[in-house]
């Protein structure tokens, strides 16, 4: 008989997510972790698929969930679900973007559908963690991954679940920068090198979305060499 999960975490095969991953895999062991993927209709659908299997491949994970949530794409309103919307490039740092402002890759509200579902299934598994890879200084201000959202959403959690359940959600990352999460994904051997972090797709990553360029940002702030290839990195550190 398998062992119960003691674990559920959210792996979008981003750089984040598998430092996070690596996290829960240090303190439960990778037998006793459940590995939960959740397709968007985003651009990138299916590389970010294949990197998270490799990923759950890489640590012997076979506990694993894909949810598939096709509706987003209908719904609409971001770059990274809607091709209408032009996914910026090289804007990191301008005007307009930043903390203040919302950016077009912005999904309305995805977080809340994500954890919904790793909820159902840490409950039905008797899990007693949910492990999420937000960043509270990420990316470019999305407002779903600010430590309060989460505090909100443990109250949901405790008010919409069994009183047994005591499901705790994880957010080891969400305090760090960018390069302190590259380096501490070192310490834990995490395997950066299957991470995808480009919002256009394809084999190489582009080089110039806000994905890329705080990527590749972060590497160079940790000093250490980005193990994955780029189409274009000539501008990635114009604008610091």
């Amino acid at each position: 008989m398998a062992e119960h999960i003691k674990a559920v975490v959210l792996l979008s095969g981003g750089m984040d997510s598998c430092v996070t991953a690596a996290e829960a895999i240090r303190r439960h062991a990778a037998e006793r972790v459940g590995l939960l993927h959740a397709s968007y209709g985003q651009r990138t659908e299916a590389r970010e698929a294949r990197a998270f299997s490799e990923i759950a491949k890489f640590y012997g994970i076979e506990r694993t969930l894909a949810a598939r949530l096709d509706y987003f794409r209908a719904i609409g309103g971001s770059a990274l679900t809607d091709a209408r919307i032009a996914v910026p490039e090289n804007e990191l740092g301008t005007p307009g973007v930043g903390a203040n402002a919302i950016p077009v890759t912005y999904v309305p509200f995805r977080n809340a559908h994500f954890l919904s579902i790793a909820v159902s299934w840490a409950e039905a598994t008797g899990a007693k963690e949910i492990y999420i890879g937000a960043v509270a200084e990420d990316s470019s201000g999305y407002p779903d991954c600010r430590p309060e959202y989460y505090q909100a959403f443990q109250e949901l959690i405790r008010r919409g679940t069994r009183p047994e359940t005591q499901l705790e959600i994880v957010t080891p990352v969400i305090g760090l920068k960018k390069d302190q999460i590259i380096l501490r994904g070192m310490e834990l051997g995490a395997p950066l090198h299957l991470t995808w972090s480009c919002y256009q797709g394809a084999e190489l990553a582009c080089g110039v979305c806000d994905s890329c360029l705080l990527r590749l940002r972060a590497f160079a702030g940790a000093g250490v060499p980005d193990p994955i290839a780029y189409r274009s990195v000539a501008r990635a550190n114009a604008r610091e």
